[in-house]
């Protein structure tokens, strides 16, 4: 039974918190926390959700600034990924207690408390953690869509990609691993390379390599199904160089802002093929049973095959220190609120 006589059938208040920006620009300058006494009349079909917990992203970051393609009316409240608790519900679809993520992005979740119609939030499984849930929307997605979606990989398969440190590079290792699919990963060099490739070849890495030395030991690998490219520049180029007859090289990423390149040989004589992605898009034209996916990727986790990336959890309140935090390359930020 879903608990619609518990759900302000009358006006109800609450104190609730909301960052939110105003106008477009740096976060440190454009977002404020804004202290409020609610007065919300529920209509049918909306749910009252409190949000628990949400990382900072770097498409939260470019929002703010305007240069994403996701643009909520201002002013807005920032977060496009997290998870919350159905607190009450006018809506048959879903009860109190019922865990649920944003529908789509742009809904803004970094609040106590929301009301939304049913089609902006999307249940999913309890059997998630708070921490497994509030990143599920984007980047395990992300890497579950361009294996399953772009090549027909199946057990000992080569797909080669770049940023494979990322959040979704190190899901797409773990996923290659449960899959039985070879995975070569190339990353940018640093003091702690030998510490890095072991930590990416302990969640499951076939081969690890820095730029410099995949321009050599990448001749090596010519027949990868898929190559995943979040970097661009020569880092493209290496991964278009990998792919074998009729494989196709996915950019979902553009981290040195410079332009794809793509080697015209292989490109001509083997019939690469270049896609984008952006999982925003794929969800706005849901071109795939959502719900499927999401269960098995808990699978996953239940298996203890699949690890999330590491977050600084922090109070809404102190969201000055989360940004600095962010924007100085530190550990990964995500608010966070379960009391």
């Amino acid at each position: 039974m879903f608990q619609g006589r518990r759900l302000f059938a009358s006006s109800a208040k609450w104190t609730n918190r909301e960052l939110i920006y105003k106008e477009y620009g740096e976060p440190k300058n454009a977002l404020s926390l804004l202290l409020k006494e609610r007065d919300d009349q529920a209509r049918e079909k909306q749910v009252l959700v409190k949000w628990i917990a949400s990382p900072i992203n770097p498409a939260d970051i470019n929002q703010i600034q305007g240069v994403y393609p996701v643009k909520p009316k201002l002013p807005a409240v920032g977060g496009n990924e997290g998870v919350g608790r159905v607190v009450s519900s006018l809506n048959p679809n879903f009860q109190e207690g019922d865990l649920v993520i944003p529908a789509q992005s742009g809904l803004g979740v970094w609040r106590d408390f929301g009301m939304h119609d049913g089609g902006d939030i999307f249940k999913i499984d309890p059997r998630f953690t708070m921490e497994q849930a509030a990143c599920l929307q984007v980047n395990p997605s992300t890497a579950y869509r361009m294996l399953k979606d772009f090549a027909s990989l199946g057990k000992n398969d080569l797909i080669v990609q770049n940023g494979a440190t990322s959040a979704v590079g190190r899901y797409v290792i773990q996923m290659c691993k449960v899959w039985g699919i070879q995975s070569v990963n190339v990353v940018r060099n640093r003091d702690n390379i030998d510490d890095l490739k072991k930590e990416l070849k302990d969640l499951g890495a076939t081969e690890v390599f820095t730029e410099e030395e995949f321009v050599k030991e990448g001749k090596g690998f010519t027949n990868a199904k898929l190559g995943l490219n979040c970097v661009g520049g020569k880092s493209s180029l290496m991964v278009s160089r990998s792919l074998g007859r009729d494989g196709t090289m996915v950019t979902y990423g553009g981290m040195s802002k410079q332009p794809i390149q793509v080697m015209t040989g292989p490109f001509i004589f083997k019939n690469i093929k270049l896609a984008g992605f952006w999982m925003s898009d794929a969800y706005k034209h849901n071109t795939f049973d959502r719900k499927e996916m999401y269960d098995e990727i808990l699978e996953m986790y239940l298996a203890n095959k699949l690890e999330t990336v590491k977050f600084n959890k922090i109070d809404l309140a102190n969201y000055e220190e989360a940004f600095e935090a962010a924007s100085n390359g530190g550990s990964k930020q995500m608010f966070f609120n379960d009391n």
